[in-house]
């Protein structure tokens, strides 16, 4: 049984990519893409960002409000060359999404090198300028798995500082040197604020640090 391949791939500023324009246009990080679905009729993909980094003149309505984030979806062409809308041709979802400044970057696996070789020939066929960032085989029984690699880049900035404000003033040490509510203080923000952000870079670092144990 093969064991697999996860590929990240970057694209810089990809002429078609909904995700990758609302990154340039609001100067943020759209990374919590919640759900990618390919077929005939092309790709709908929901992602969150921040409430207060969207312009004005977004002409999207959000599907749904969190206390400081909007989940929006989006309608991929089919027709047209969006890096996700290519994938679903190979029937291969977006695992994971970072776009930034109007580039993107992608997670995907591929089930064994032959199908990768085919997918990434055709996404360099496509995107000449596409970068493979990393390809991680999946560990086989006979494999060591103490090596983790994680990635910090996939954190917005305020999850970032969020995570190195809590570590700076003791949060993780036993007994905590700071609680919720006095680092919250800290950041100007509110404690149910902190706990979220807190939660999903945490998240986000677990996920790369198990990823080969489901």
């Amino acid at each position: 049984m093969p064991a697999g391949i996860r590929v990240t791939v970057e694209f810089p500023s990809p002429p078609v990519c909904p995700i990758a324009d609302l990154s340039a246009r609001a100067n943020t990080v759209v990374n919590d893409v919640s759900t990618s679905v390919g077929g005939d009729d092309g790709c709908v993909s929901e992602f969150l960002v921040d409430a207060d980094a969207v312009p004005d003149d977004y002409d999207a309505d959000p599907v749904f409000t969190y206390a400081d984030r909007h989940l929006y979806r989006v309608e991929h062409d089919p027709d047209s060359d969006c890096p996700c809308s290519v994938l679903g041709e190979f029937d291969t979802p977006v695992d994971r999404y970072y776009a930034r400044d109007g580039d993107l970057e992608v997670v995907f696996h591929a089930g064994e090198f032959a199908e990768l070789q085919t997918i990434v020939g055709d996404l360099r066929e496509r995107f000449p300028d596409a970068d493979i960032q990393r390809l991680v085989r999946a560990p086989t029984e006979a494999t060591a798995r103490d090596t983790v690699f994680v990635d910090r880049g996939k954190l917005t900035d305020r999850q970032l500082e969020v995570l190195e404000t809590a570590h700076e003033m003791g949060y993780f040490r036993r007994p905590r040197g700071a609680n919720a509510t006095e680092i919250a203080a800290e950041l100007d923000i509110s404690p149910s604020t902190f706990t979220e952000h807190l939660l999903a870079a945490q998240s986000k670092l677990l996920d790369d640090v198990l990823e080969g144990g489901d």
